[in-house]
């Protein structure tokens, strides 16, 4: 599984790292979003390094991770 985001989003690439994603790297000038160039981070998860991820995501999504607004206890 692979993702991108743009380099110049901090939280999103925190956010891929957090989730399990390794970097992979950037692609510079990747295209031309409202007038301007934009580099794109890449991310990925191979399929050997999912059954980890995957018990950490359950953990994480269960109802008592969460209190009663629904606000995460323990981060990923």
């Amino acid at each position: 599984m692979s993702g991108k985001c743009n380099n110049l989003n901090s939280d999103s690439k925190k956010a891929a790292l957090r989730l399990g994603f390794r970097f992979e790297g950037v692609f510079r000038q990747m295209f031309i979003f409202k007038g301007r160039s934009r580099d794109s981070a890449w991310f990925s998860i191979l399929d050997k390094e999912w059954p980890s991820n995957k018990k950490r995501f359950l953990n994480y999504l269960k109802k008592i991770n969460f209190d009663k607004n629904y606000k995460q206890i323990k981060k990923l």
